[in-house]
This record gives structure tokens, sequence and C-alpha cells, in this order.
């Protein structure tokens, strides 16, 4: 693509980014809310202010918006994890992001099932990419092992910001 054609289509670019950054944060906001079994299409559309073609434009359906939440989290977490400068900063950032996360919290009590199916199923590729990100910022394979079902772990049964630290220094 030309650099002509780049700023010509820049502002559909961006509106296209604001308008998936909106459906995702409404998902988020409504799993937090109610749990995922109970939204629907209808309600994202709604919430996030966007008509049903422009979200149907987007996702074809509601397990397509929640891979591309899942996909956008998990990009969220290894740029948290990127901000720590030691292995164990790095557990304890991912551990407080983690333990306080409105939406796993809800999920826990609403779908546990869900949950519980989506962080076992380490086939996917969604999963490969994340390993490889944290072994890069965790080099140390059997510590990387470890922590990640340490922090599996926390999706169930969060820390305290405390507890954190703790176990992380413990950890590292």
């Amino acid at each position: 693509m030309s650099s002509a054609d780049t700023e010509k289509y820049a502002p559909q670019v961006a509106i296209h980014r604001r308008t998936t950054s909106a459906i995702l944060s409404t998902t988020k906001e409504l799993i937090a809310r109610s749990g995922v079994a109970k939204i629907s299409m209808i309600e994202i559309s709604d919430e996030s202010e966007v008509s049903r073609a422009t979200l149907y434009n987007h996702y074809r359906d509601k397990e397509s918006v929640l891979r591309a939440l899942a996909e956008s989290e998990f990009a969220r977490l290894v740029a948290v994890a990127e901000k720590g400068t030691s292995p164990q900063e790095v557990l304890q950032l991912l551990s407080q992001e983690i333990s306080t996360d409105s939406a796993l919290a809800t999920m826990r009590t609403t779908d546990p099932a869900l949950l519980t199916q989506i962080l076992t199923h380490q086939s996917n590729e969604l999963w490969s990419t994340f390993l490889h990100s944290f072994s890069q910022l965790i080099p140390n394979q059997t510590l990387a092992a470890t922590s990640l079902r340490w922090l599996i772990g926390q999706v169930f049964a969060p820390l305290t910001p405390e507890q954190s630290k703790i176990q992380s220094e413990a950890l590292s």
C-alpha cells in the first residue's frame, strides 16, 4: 500500500479500532456484570453504542466476540508483564492483574465450567502465543511453567497484593 493509500484510509482504520475497542471493553464490562452466558449480541450492540449491523460486520457471533476479547486480554497481560524488570516483578504484576479482574471474578461464580475449559485448553493457539511471550519474560523454562500454573490458580483463588508479592518472591 502506498503512503497516499495509507493516509486515505487512516480515518477508517482509526474508526475501526475505536469501534473494536468499544465492543470489547463493553463485552468485558457485561461479563463482569452478569457473566458470559447471560449476554447477547443485542446487549453488546446496545451497550457499546454501535449498530447491530456494525457489530456483525466486526464479529460473526458471540463466540467470535469472546475470542477477540480473549486475544485482547492475553495481549494486555503480556503488555503488563513487559513492564516488569525482573521475573519477580513480572509475576507480581500479572498476579495482581489476574486477582483483581472483575470479569474473572464474575466468571468464577457464573461460568466456572467455561473458565475451566478456557484455562485447560492449552493446545489453543492463544495459549501458544501467550506461553511464547511469557517464556521471553521468564527465560527459565521450569520457572515459567511453574509460574504459569501458579497464575492459572489465581483465576480461581485470587490473591491479595501482599500475597502476590510474597509468593512471587518465593517463586522467583
